[in-house]
């Protein structure tokens, strides 16, 4: 079939090929920002191939495209192969991780962005290959960030002659042409003039929370395309954040009168993805897809776009071991690339289900991936590169290190690097895989013992999550998956032939013969995510090695189960346990040997808040699951004084005796510290649990338990912080004394719990005094409480001589009727003191003279 050239004219990046040759003829490398519909994935690579454009006497070249999803690469391939009368794997092929249509004239070859990664790492030198182009370096992809950084390495000190094309959709190409050190081309557009019609609900909906979507929004969605329907002509393409929420449009949709409805996404049927690429075929069609539509493909027919204004973005819980999809609100660059979609062949609409005021607000580009997804596979790549920092990688955006620690933290325990981050043998090994380094180690591990065709398949299953209704016992899941005949299945097959294909020599093997599928699957699982194994908490509920809490959906087969290797987990926004989404049965043997690097046997001693006491055992633990636990008869005396310490920091020091003679010794000294300061020392409980080394030494050394330390005399302990070296603390009785003997000979306990000290006495015992005692040197005056001969008070001072003069008189008044048999003089400043009564007080005189 002939070359279309009437079809490559119309491609209007066809105006700025001369100039990107000539960039890449001077630089080696350039930015072309042209958008969707330009031809820059399809005209652009034959140009430089020398199959079509300018170039097409000279010399052929070989040109490797990069593009960041699988469907993407083969609507590439195909187009192209359309566009020069040939078949695809002649000159233009094609190779996605398990698929390859490649022939020996291959000029350009379209591939996946792992698949790119993977041939660097394999040979950096990329021999036999002219031109990269990284298509669509817009979207931040982590694969295409990182494949740029090792092509510039590449540049820089091996093939300074291979040039390097990044294609950007979008006009933000300035940070791209500073990273390459390269100009900018940029193409005219190919759109026509798109309108915008804000279509917000009409009631307000609820925000998305991890990947749930409000279904009043989806039903908006739904409706909005049926008005576009009614009020445009063309085929609609909707985005929407999912295969979920896709689903549940199409089922609102259900077809409707004369027009069909087609889903579009990573894991829809080849039939399907080549009906939508194919254009209109009478019926007026509804095309539900997710971002892969925003700048990968072309949807010919399409004069309407319904954008719902969400994406889904990875998420990584660090602490936790578990990843996740978020949804969150797509980005304004997102939103101006869904439009165009409708503008590609004539002008069109674009409906955008949220109001206009709240444009503004959304974010101007996407996250870029490394900000926010699990870099383990990055940071294992990364340390095979020579690089295990990635502080040599031209990355548009530096790594998180926290996200990097801990994923050389799951390299190190996986064995793929070693104790300083440099990949290990058998990190090369897992690298070469195409895997998660999770995965691969479960390849590679599980292969003796389970067979490679069995490790395989199981592995395939987790490299990519099976359909829900698949339900969630992976041994269940895999016998579904042996016997279907759906895309997924059809995608499992080839990924468990590619990857049984890939083991190395001696990784192979029968395996146990009589080995159960059931145990298999679980070994499979346990050793790709050892931090996942899981005991049963009771009622649905377990306990992961990580000490992450997970429970099973209602109805799970695999409620009864002891022991879980989860595989697939989220955690729900606000939920207080991971939900467990996919997970195999597993012995605790297993477990033990899968997780054996979390395998600790250890002496606890320690302070037990739930038993509020010393906790001294041996323990032994996987992760944070407590396999066993027995009693030390003789702990360490130094842990033992650490953990007492510890119950005092958390208990306070309530915890130790305090009789009524220490708490009065305690409170002398608060007096003096605060009224006299140094030496005196501070003796609140911040004070004295920050110095419980020093005066709790005596006890400390020979406690073994909380009750030693409820034994233990905290007055007599305090004597410890007295200011015995200053000599201070022999007038402690002097300054503070405990009890002050008063007029009438008593000596009456004086109390230092209050603001104030306080004298509590009765009335007559004062006769004759003219003021109240004074402590600390005279500084302070004793607040004296007066009291009736029944010892209720009567009044309050702190100035005898004034109460003598000026309140006694009122107090007489009241009290000698009620209490007429004690003495109540007229004159109490000269009368003589007494507490008895006055019978009494005149007998003892009498006697006494």
């Amino acid at each position: 079939m002939p070359l279309r050239t009437d079809a490559l004219s119309r491609l209007p990046v066809r105006t700025v090929l001369p100039a990107l040759e000539e960039a890449l003829e001077a630089r080696g490398a350039a930015v072309l920002c042209a958008p969707p519909g330009t031809g820059k994935t399809t005209l652009v690579p034959l140009a430089l191939a020398g199959l079509a454009g300018p170039r097409e006497e000279a010399p052929a070249r070989r040109v490797l495209v990069a593009e960041p999803r699988r469907i993407a690469v083969r609507a590439a391939a195909r187009r192209m192969a359309w566009l020069l009368g040939e078949p695809v794997g002649a000159k233009v092929g094609f190779t996605v991780r398990g698929e390859r249509a490649v022939g020996p004239g291959c000029l350009v070859e379209v591939v996946t962005t792992g698949v790119l990664l993977q041939r660097l790492q394999r040979d950096p030198e990329l021999p036999g290959v002219d031109t990269v182009v990284l298509d669509e370096c817009h979207e931040r992809h982590l694969d295409a960030d990182t494949a740029a950084a090792f092509l510039l390495d590449v540049r820089a000190a091996l093939r300074p002659q291979l040039r390097l094309v990044a294609a950007s959709a979008t006009t933000d190409a300035d940070a791209w042409a500073r990273l390459l050190d390269a100009p900018v081309v940029e193409a005219p557009g190919a759109s026509h003039p798109v309108r915008v019609v804000w279509a917000p609900p009409a009631r307000p909906v609820r925000p998305a929370h991890g990947t749930r979507v409000d279904p009043a929004l989806l039903e908006h969605v739904a409706d909005t395309v049926r008005r576009a329907l009614r009020e445009e002509e063309g085929d609609v393409l909707c985005f929407l954040p999912g295969t979920g929420e896709i689903a549940r449009v199409a089922a609102l949709l259900d077809g409707g009168a004369g027009t069909e409805v087609l889903q579009v996404h990573g894991r829809a049927p080849a039939a399907v993805q080549d009906a939508v690429l194919a254009g209109p075929a009478g019926r007026r069609r509804v095309v539900l897809t997710t971002s892969v539509a925003e700048s990968s493909l072309t949807v010919p027919g399409v004069r309407v776009v319904v954008d719902a204004g969400l994406s889904r973005e990875p998420r990584t819980d660090h602490a936790r071991g578990l990843s996740a999809l978020a949804t969150v609100r797509a980005s304004r660059a997102s939103a101006r690339q869904r439009a165009g979609r409708a503008g590609r062949e004539a002008p069109g609409v674009v409906y955008r289900c949220w109001p206009e005021a709240g444009h503004e607000r959304l974010p101007r580009f996407p996250s870029p991936e490394i900000a926010v997804a699990d870099l383990t596979a990055f940071a294992l790549r990364a340390a095979c590169w020579g690089d295990p920092d990635a502080r040599g990688l031209a990355l548009p955006d530096a790594p998180p290190q926290g996200a990097m620690a801990a994923a050389r933290e799951v390299l190190r325990a996986i064995g793929a690097v070693d104790a300083r981050g440099r990949a290990t043998e058998r990190g090369r090994e897992m690298a070469s895989l195409g895997l998660h380094p999770r995965l691969a180690r479960a390849l590679l591990d599980a292969a003796p013992l389970v067979g490679a065709r069995r490790a395989a398949e199981v592995v395939a299953l987790l490299s990519e999550e099976p359909p829900r209704e698949y339900g969630d016992e992976v041994a269940a899941v895999w016998r579904t998956a042996r016997r279907g005949r759906d895309a997924y299945c059809a995608r499992w097959r080839r990924e468990t032939r590619r990857l049984e294909g890939a083991l190395p020599g001696g990784h192979g093997g029968q395996g146990s013969a009589g080995a159960a599928d059931d145990a298999a699957a679980a070994l499979v699982v346990a050793l790709a995510f050892p931090e996942r194994v899981a005991r049963s908490r009771g009622e649905r509920a377990y306990l992961m090695a990580s000490g992450t809490r997970a429970e099973l959906a209602p109805g799970s087969g695999l409620h009864d189960a002891p022991w879980l290797a989860v595989a697939v987990a989220d955690r729900p926004a606000g939920a207080a346990s991971a939900r467990v989404r996919l997970a195999a049965a597993v012995d605790e043997e297993t477990a033990r040997k899968a997780a054996g690097a979390l395998y600790s046997k250890d002496e606890e001693i320690g302070w037990s808040a739930g038993r509020r006491d010393v906790v001294a055992r041996r323990v032994e633990r996987l992760g944070s699951i407590e396999l066993s636990s027995r009693p030390l008869s003789e702990p360490g005396p130094a842990a033992v004084r650490a953990a007492l310490l510890e119950g005092l920091r958390r208990e306070g020091v309530g915890l130790l005796r305090w009789t009524r003679e220490a708490v009065s010794l305690r409170q002398r000294l608060a007096f003096l510290h605060r009224e006299l300061g140094e030496p005196w020392p501070d003796v609140s409980d911040e004070a004295l649990l920050a110095r419980a080394d020093e005066w709790l030494d005596g006890v400390l050394g020979t406690a073994r338990q909380r009750a030693d330390l409820e034994r233990a005399d905290a007055g007599r302990l305090l004597n410890a912080l007295l200011p015995w070296s200053s000599g201070d603390a022999a007038r402690l009785d002097e300054l503070a004394p405990e009890r002050i003997e008063v007029p009438s000979g008593s000596r009456i306990r004086v109390d230092y719990g209050g603001e104030r000290p306080v004298l509590a006495v009765k009335l007559q015992e004062l006769f004759g005094r003219q003021e109240a005692p004074r402590l600390a040197d005279g500084r302070v005056p004793l607040l004296v409480h007066l009291l009736s001969p029944a010892g209720r008070p009567v009044a309050v001072t702190a100035d005898l001589a004034s109460f003598w003069r000026d309140g006694y008189r009122s107090v007489r008044a009241e009290l000698r009727g009620r209490y007429p048999r004690h003495p109540w003089p007229e004159d109490p400043a000269t009368a003589r003191p007494t507490g008895r009564t006055a019978a009494a007080a005149r007998r003892a005189s009498g006697r006494g003279s």
